[in-house]
């Protein structure tokens, strides 16, 4: 009996060994034979899952096409009973938890695929993941007595599969590496971005997209030690890794700079043994901080890009520029090692991981180390704006508080760009660097990152105040809150009779929402063109104007104005005459009705894929207004006349090509309107018809031409490899810029008399002569903060940013900088909103 026992004991150590299945044994193909669907790679961790004790699944959300979210986790069976105890620990030394840990284990967490497209990130997950979590690797049991390895095998699984889904259909039988065929050429808008067509691996400080903002919420309850972002580059760049590139940013600590170093030998090693190139310390820095590397590093982690050549257009192989076959397999294979790296690197150094993590934090909550250690934002200036901040506050973490009333203080005052002497009220928030988030806040709104090279992979300011639209300063002194943050308490409006009309204000993106709501419910709107006062009250050019007068078939009609206010938290004002004490009446002809616009978004080939995502987020994610997409390609086809507003995204190159042209500007002067953003401008810029020009005369055009020739005379004789650094004299990498707003025309309506533009374009153009200059850089004092080449910087006083041109019945809204970027800068997203809805009524 006793050696039956035995037996059936050991057939079920053997079933059980036998049961857990490498990737190639679950999908029945081998790695690198063709891409692998998102639901498949569910179900093989979901396998391994089920199968091993030592590895758990957590789901942490899903995208907009509902495709699950989620990290597999493995470590040593210790490890795994200890889990939660060890995270727990793990926020103690963040000080975002109270208490001191008690156990000393090394969070890695790895991520791949966040570029849909870059999509040999998932099969390297699972050949790395397998190797690891295999019980009968002996080595890796020994790695994992002193880590935790969560890996995110597919950080976009949307546009992971439409990738995945498209190539998998255009593959040849036989391998075809041929660059020419049709397999290597993705088609708009590729798999790169999210369903929104974002970009997730720019979007992690700002959480704009859902995966992100699920993603940190994971992020925070664990803050690894160690992120290593999976890429892939172009096919002729054969493999990065880290040490990055500078310009690094100056909060870096001296062992954040190590680590890299430590990781980088030992995973040259592996590639020095296998023959196999790749580059270090070039074209990858560390300094905007919205990256799958930087936020990391700026939450006290070891953030590191890894970057494999090939990406979307290689597919299973293609030829490099030398000729070589450059195969899917080779791309999984060199992913895998550099994860294997991390892992090893991570087990070797985990004691001093968890030391240096706890001693950033500690360090930087009592002694931070840049500048500006304390930040006030006013809060009696456009509440709704601080909300928003605030709560993006929020999903970083970072604590605030109350100010309090306080005199005498002094700061950099964002808006002027100068230090001011400034008083705070029990409205303003102070938020301050002596806390676990303390760099992340001070990076956040530094109002100019210190640069070691002008040379930068992504732009250089992105001050949260400016992105904003709120009054704020920066101290260099320690200023704590004097009580602690309570939300303010929202009065719900209550239906008091029925009131003649209903007031709502107009100065945040809330505003357009609230805007967005009554018009899809059919409830008619007006807005002033003018301020005016009422009832003791003022009132500024912008407010919506809820009438009873065009409403009254309207079912419920104050109960649904009422409570679409509610949802969106704002207080209406009531008037029972339409009579005011100053200003218009609201009969006037000058309080406009706003007819809801049927409003069209251009997309397609020759558009810029990602313009064209923040726009349809902002339609369908922010307003939840409805938008037409027409493809630019099929515009002859299109009945134009159903559409009031149609927006053209950037572009590269001019997707109105003649017939287009004359079929859309038919449609403008029969009364459309037609917004045009960034390189869009330039299908209307010096052409004959239209009132834009990049110079205001002939003379001054021609001057500009002789200046550009000398400079090319005398750069044509400098080095070869000074060509970079000459060419970005002329380019803009997030320079900010404060813009003049015509508060008298609703494009400006809400704004204040001035916007923040975030300008990333080298474009210039002279004042409109035949439309309305609604924004504009009157003079090199509007520069604020952020990169611009010495080159153009000049040129930029007394150029229009953001414009009207009238033609016949309809009108071009010009947008030389884009208002929408990366969906985070907030205060543009309103200035979009008068574009679409009140410009032309």
């Amino acid at each position: 009996m006793k050696k039956l026992y035995t037996l059936i004991l050991g057939l079920l150590l053997s079933f059980q060994v036998f049961a857990q299945k490498s990737p190639e044994d679950f999908l029945g193909y081998q790695m690198g034979e063709r891409f692998t669907p998102h639901h498949r790679v569910v179900d093989y961790f979901e396998h391994l899952a089920s199968t091993l004790p030592n590895v758990k699944l957590v789901y942490y959300g899903e995208t907009y096409e509902k495709r699950p979210l989620f990290v597999a986790i493995v470590s040593s069976p210790e490890n795994i009973g200890n889990l939660e105890n060890i995270r727990l620990d793990n926020l103690k030394r963040t000080g975002m938890a109270e208490g001191s840990p008690s156990t000393s284990v090394a969070i890695n967490w790895m991520s791949y695929n966040v570029h849909g497209n870059e999509a040999v990130g998932t099969e390297a997950a699972m050949k790395t993941f397998w190797q690891i979590a295999d019980p009968n690797n002996d080595l890796s049991k020994d790695w994992l007595k002193s880590q935790v390895l969560i890996i995110d095998p597919c950080a976009n699984p949307d546009g992971k599969d439409r990738y995945t889904v498209w190539y998998n259909q255009k593959q040849n039988k036989r391998l075809q590496p041929d660059p020419q065929s049709i397999e290597h050429f993705e088609p708009w808008p590729g798999g790169r971005p999210n369903h929104y067509l974002l970009d997730l691996n720019r979007d992690w400080a700002w959480q704009t997209q859902v995966e992100s903002e699920q993603r940190l919420k994971l992020y925070h309850e664990w803050m690894p030690h160690l992120f290593v972002d999976f890429h892939e580059q172009g096919i002729n760049d054969p493999f990065y890794f880290a040490p990055a590139a500078r310009p690094t940013h100056e909060q870096l600590t001296p062992f954040q700079h190590e680590f890299q170093e430590i990781y980088g030998r030992n995973t040259a090693r592996y590639f020095d043994e296998n023959g196999w190139f790749y580059f270090t310390k070039e074209r990858f820095d560390l300094l905007y901080p919205s990256y799958g590397d930087t936020y990391p590093m700026y939450s006290g982690a070891i953030g590191m890009t890894i970057e494999k050549g090939g990406s979307g257009r290689a597919g299973l192989g293609m030829l490099d520029a030398l000729g070589d076959t450059v195969t899917l397999k080779e791309r999984i294979e060199h992913q895998h090692y550099a994860g294997i790296s991390a892992i090893e690197v991570t087990s070797q150094n985990a004691g001093r991981l968890a030391e240096e993590f706890s001693n950033y934090f500690k360090s930087n909550s009592t002694n931070p180390r840049a500048k500006y250690k304390s930040f006030v934002i006013k809060g009696d200036q456009n509440p709704e704006r601080v909300k928003a901040l605030l709560a993006l506050m929020d999903k970083n973490k970072i604590q605030y508080g109350f100010a309090g009333n306080r005199s005498g203080l002094r700061g950099l005052d964002y808006n002027t760009g100068k230090t001011a002497t400034f008083s705070t009220t029990e409205k303003d928030i102070v938020i301050n660097a002596y806390q676990p988030k303390s760099v992340l806040t001070q990076v956040l709104f530094e109002p100019e990152a210190t640069l070691q090279d002008s040379i930068t992979y992504d732009i250089t300011s992105w001050a949260m105040p400016y992105a904003y639209g709120v009054q704020a300063y920066a101290l260099e002194s320690r200023l704590d809150a004097a009580k602690k943050f309570e939300k303010p308490a929202f009065t719900p409006n209550k239906v008091d009779g029925k009131p003649l009309a209903y007031l709502a204000p107009w100065h945040a993106t809330v505003h357009a929402k609230y805007l967005a709501a009554l018009l899809n419910e059919g409830i008619r709107v007006r807005f002033a063109e003018f301020d005016f006062e009422i009832g003791g009250q003022s009132y500024p050019a912008g407010t919506l104007i809820i009438h009873r007068n065009g409403n009254q078939y309207v079912a419920d009609y104050d109960k649904k104005v009422v409570d679409l206010a509610n949802t969106f938290e704002i207080s209406l004002q009531t008037s029972n005459s339409a009579y005011v004490d100053k200003g218009k009446d609201f009969g006037s002809p000058d309080v406009r009705p706003i007819v809801k616009p049927n409003v069209a978004l251009l997309g397609g080939s020759g558009t810029s894929s990602l313009n064209f995502g923040e726009l349809w987020y902002f339609f369908e994610q922010e307003l939840d207004y409805p938008v037409s997409i027409l493809e630019a390609e099929n515009l002859t086809r299109f009945d134009l006349s159903k559409y009031h507003v149609i927006i053209l995204p950037s572009s590269w190159g001019s997707y109105l090509n003649e017939s287009n042209m004359n079929k859309v500007m038919d449609w403008v002067r029969n009364g459309g309107k037609l917004i045009a953003i960034e390189n869009a401008l330039n299908a209307f810029a010096d052409r004959n018809g239209f009132d834009l020009s990049r110079y205001d005369t002939e003379e001054e055009k021609k001057a500009a031409e002789k200046e550009q020739k000398e400079i090319q005379n005398v750069e044509r004789l400098e080095p070869y490899q000074e060509r970079e650094r000459l060419a970005i004299a002329n380019a803009a990498a997030g320079a900010i810029y404060e813009v003049t707003f015509d508060k008298t025309h609703p494009l400006g309506f809400g704004m204040g008399g001035k916007f923040y533009t975030l300008k990333n374009n080298s474009s210039r153009y002279s004042y409109l002569n035949n439309g309305v200059n609604a924004g504009i850089i009157p003079s090199n004092d509007a520069y604020r903060f952020g990169y611009i080449g010495h080159k153009i910087k000049p040129k930029m006083p007394k150029s229009m940013v953001y414009g009207v041109e009238p033609k016949g019945r309809g009108q071009i809204v010009y947008m030389v900088d884009n208002p929408m970027f990366r969906s985070f800068w907030e205060s543009g997203k309103l200035l979009m909103a008068n574009a679409v809805f009140l410009v032309g009524q």
